[in-house]
This record gives C-alpha cells, structure tokens and sequence, in this order.
C-alpha cells in the first residue's frame, strides 16, 4: 500500500554533504550517532532523490559567522581544531570541549559546513524552491558559547540570510526544546517571529526562557506537559499555527524540524509518532509562501530516519511505499543501536515500516488550559478574534 502525500507546491532540494559520515561528537554522546548519512541512504533505497535535488553543502565563510558569533569565540574554536583539543581557560570561557559540546576530529569543520549548508539552503530558497539542510537547526548556540550540543547557530544565520533579502521571516521551532538561541537573535527585529512548543521547562534541559508567559520580541512559546500524545500536539498546533500565520503574514517561514518529539527519542517526554509529524508537516508546506526546513535534535538514529525520509517524501511530492524495501531495512537494522526495549510490541515493527502506529488519547485540561492563557494574555493574539 502507498502512503499518499501531497503534491509539492514547488521543487524541492536536499542539501547534504559526504563529511556528514564520519564519527562525530565522540563515542559516548546523544548525537554519536548516524543522522544525515541514514536519512539519505533510507530515501535512496525507495530511490526517492534524482541527481538535481541534491546540492553539495559548503563551509560557512567568517563573514556569515561573525554576522552572529563573536570574534572571539570563533578563533577558539578554530584555535581549538588546530591543536587537537581546547584549552581549559576557553574550555570555561567558551563551553566548547566540555561533556555536553565534546572536542573530536573535525570539531571546527563540521559544524561550519552545517552551519554554511544551512545558509545555502537558505539561498536556494530565494531562488524559489523548497530547501531541506538536516544537518542544521542547532538552535541553541550562543553568540559567544557552545549550548545544548550546539556550537555554531545556523538557523540565526540562515534567518539572516533570508532578512538581507528583505523577507519577512516566521520561525517555527517543532524541537522539543526551546529554541532559546534563535529566539534571543531577533528580539529586536521586528519582521523576525519565533515560535516554539517544546517540553516543560520545568522538566526539560534548563535553557533560558521558552515559559508559557515569556514573550521577548513577540515570540510565542507553548511549553507542553510530559507524556503529550498525537491528539494533544495536533491541537495545539491547530489552535497556534493558523493564528500565527494570519497575525504576522511572513514571506517565508523557517521550520526546524528536530525529531525529538517522536516517542521513541530517548531525550524526550512526549508520545508522538511519525504520523503526527508529517501531518504537521503538510499543512506547513501547504500554506508557507516559502519555506526552508533545518534539522535539529534527534537521538533515536532509526526514528531520525524513518521520519525525515517521510518528510523528504513530502516536500518533493512522492507517494512511498508503507513497506520499507528490504535494502532499507537490512539498512536500519545494521544501525548498533541498544538502548530500544527489544521485548516492546512496536520494535520490529520499526524495522519494516515507514511509519510509527498512532498514538492518540485524551486531551488533558492542562494542555486546554495553557493553549487558552495563550490565545488570551498573548499581544499577538490578545483583544482580537480567536477565529483562524
């Protein structure tokens, strides 16, 4: 049976680069694992990428760098790389080489042609075609400082891109952390909108800002409770996205597209599946005037794949088979991967099928009850008509 998508409403590209299979992070890390190279080799075993959608990431220049991060930071960076490790006084100061941003072969390099494959993508978008740069959306990096696995921030960049151009930009964050980087960038800008449901504060990795009363530069965040089901997220995003839309009227809409929502993801709270997501996805890729979509986190290495294959099939417009081709996988289960409960019903299943089972449930008072303090109290939405 074909799972049906919608048709693209415009050409899209992938842009992806051969440095993306090589070990990163070290050994023992959240993102030591294969990402965009497992993402594309499931999409070529459908065979579902012709030669000219995809484009050749490059490095971002220190011009596009240091129209963010700091001199400083960027020539300890570098520093770094250089001398095979960080120096603890830049270890302290900068973050980088720490557990969280480990030191490793490529250390500058990687995250530069992420970071420039990003802008690229972002350049391809003002050439009218849809763009999808997996190994971006590292949406917490600071001006002067590596965060959250993130050590250079192209999604800002890209943003930037996109308002040199003149464009009016909404930045819609499906991570599920808050987009706390991006958000501080353009608090000041008002033709930038950031808006981000991601975990609970309360609970998640503790970054700034992301509450439900957090408000900088107009930006909307839904923090959502632990255990959210496909039924609670397609509310939220059915009561929010519309509104958005409608209030800020942006030329191009950014999506960072982090699979961390996903049940599976060992870094999440939330109960998710594939399906939810594209469902997202499609009405985003509907109605955005232009669209670029980043990566973002990601831990779970076969639900990474599985989903981003199926997003890839919406943004070019194919219909792929539910049944993945025996090459694709023998592929994922080639992945070394242990931390899935083998004895769960649903583990084989990932191994033979594109797409999770659903995973509806009850919509709780306390999702309703934050989603109205928001359509109310918000200065976006606040003394005008919740209509969408």
């Amino acid at each position: 049976m074909l799972r049906p998508q919608i048709a693209a409403t415009r050409p899209a590209v992938f842009v992806g680069a051969a440095r993306y299979r090589r070990a990163s992070y070290g050994s023992n890390h959240p993102l030591a694992i294969p990402r965009v190279s497992l993402t594309l080799d499931l999409i070529n075993s459908y065979g579902a990428m012709a030669p000219e959608e995809y484009r050749q990431g490059r490095p971002a220049s220190h011009r596009e760098l240091f129209g963010f991060h700091t001199k400083e930071y960027i020539q300890a960076f570098e520093r770094a790389q250089f001398r095979g490790g960080v120096q603890d006084s830049d270890r302290q100061r900068y973050q980088l080489g720490t557990l969280e941003n480990p030191y490793f072969p490529g250390f500058f390099d990687t995250p530069s042609l992420a970071t420039g494959s990003s802008v690229l993508a972002a350049e391809a978008v003002l050439e009218g075609v849809t763009a999808f740069s997996p190994a971006g959306g590292m949406h917490h990096a600071a001006p002067g400082q590596a965060r959250g696995f993130c050590y250079l921030n192209d999604p800002v960049l890209a943003i930037q891109r996109l308002r040199r151009a003149g464009l009016r930009v909404l930045y819609w964050d499906m991570d599920a952390h808050h987009g706390d980087g991006v958000e501080a960038a353009f608090v000041e800008d008002p033709d930038t909108l950031t808006a981000s449901l991601h975990m609970d504060t309360d609970y998640a990795y503790p970054f700034l800002g992301g509450k439900l009363t957090d408000w900088p530069g107009l930006a909307v965040n839904l923090p959502l409770p632990k255990e959210v089901n496909d039924s609670e997220y397609t509310l939220a995003f059915a009561e929010l996205w519309p509104r958005v839309l409608q209030r800020f009227s942006p030329d191009v809409v950014v999506l960072q597209a982090g699979t961390d929502i996903l049940a599976p993801d060992p870094l999440s709270r939330f109960r998710v599946s594939n399906g939810l997501f594209w469902q997202v996805v499609r009405q985003i890729v509907a109605e955005s005037p232009r669209l670029l979509i980043l990566g973002g986190g990601g831990y779970h290495p076969v639900a990474l794949a599985r989903c981003w294959t199926g997003l890839w099939a919406i943004l070019s417009g194919r219909s792929l088979a539910a049944e993945l081709p025996a090459s694709g996988q023998a592929l994922l289960q080639a992945v070394e991967w242990e931390l899935d409960d083998e004895d769960a019903p649903d583990y084989r299943q990932q191994f033979l099928s594109l797409e999770d089972a659903a995973r509806p449930g009850p919509v709780r008072a306390e999702l309703r009850e934050r989603l109205d303090f928001l359509l109310h109290h918000h200065p976006l939405f606040a003394n005008r008509s919740n209509a969408a």
